[in-house]
């Protein structure tokens, strides 16, 4: 195993009397990629949110890159390597391919004008998205022409190039066709291949990115309830874990809204 990138020790986190998160310990590697999965409302956003400096836990440590870290905001875990593509993927559609990738950080002439650089920023887009295997048809295409896939390689791509260390993808495979999910799979293969990059995928769709995760975790009702190298479990595994699960809530469900005394009549 590389060395140790990111680590967080049963943190957790309240809203009021509402419990989104009770134990969630994860562990990511120099350039491993970790599938984060579980049910909605399992707590994935939440944990997310407190990778990236958004929300503050309510307990539990985080560490990184070795030392014990508070994130303090978005800005801190970004300018520490920290990187997220949201399902939003925070895009502007009126703008072309590269003023998209620079944006916030657009480069500038010399001088008291601060004039943008569009050659410099165009050339530069193209350079990282080929070495990227992005592929679109111009980096003068408006970001509103592209498809839903072609977007989501774009928000990596821009999320690399501003020198992440751990990147952490929401649902990249939220409301895409087989051809998009491809696209996206080809380019998580590809950071994976290059090493340089460590990875978060949030989903609850674990059959799509159980084959390049290198290690799975399961999170449910708020707990990392299971860590599992990918070679040493299976998709029936998991699917049985999320059955028990289901059936756990079926249960309760059935229990609370019966009559009293009606729990101990057999079905």
């Amino acid at each position: 195993m590389s060395e140790e990138v990111l680590r967080t020790e049963h943190v957790s986190k309240s809203f009021g009397q509402v419990t989104a998160l009770r134990d969630a310990s994860i562990r990511l590697a120099k350039g491993e990629v970790l599938g984060l999965l579980g049910d909605n409302g399992a707590g994935k956003s939440t944990l997310l949110k407190i990778l990236t400096g958004f929300h503050q836990p309510s307990g539990g440590t985080i560490y990184f890159e070795g030392k014990e870290t508070q994130l303090k905001s978005v800005s801190h875990a970004r300018s520490l390597g920290i990187e997220p593509v949201y399902q939003d993927l925070a895009l502007i559609n009126e703008l072309n391919v590269y003023r998209n990738m620079f944006l916030q950080r657009e480069i500038m002439y010399g001088g008291p004008l601060h004039i943008l650089n569009d050659r410099a920023m165009r050339q530069q887009a193209k350079k990282q998205l080929a070495q990227m295997r992005v592929n679109i048809p111009s980096v003068d295409v408006e970001i509103s022409k592209l498809s839903g896939g072609q977007r989501q390689a774009i928000a990596v791509a821009r999320s690399v190039y501003a020198n992440a260390k751990v990147l952490l993808l929401d649902e990249p495979l939220a409301a895409m066709g087989m051809k998009e999910s491809a696209m996206i799979l080809d380019l998580v293969r590809h950071l994976k291949e290059k090493g340089d990059v460590s990875i978060i995928i949030v989903a609850h769709n674990y059959a799509q990115i159980f084959d390049f995760c290198d290690r799975i975790n399961l999170l449910q009702n708020g707990e990392i309830t299971f860590d599992q190298r990918t070679q040493d479990t299976s998709v029936e595994e998991l699917t049985s874990l999320v059955v028990q699960e289901y059936r756990a809530a079926r249960e309760t469900v059935r229990l609370s809204t019966s009559p009293r005394g009606d729990d101990t009549i057999l079905d």
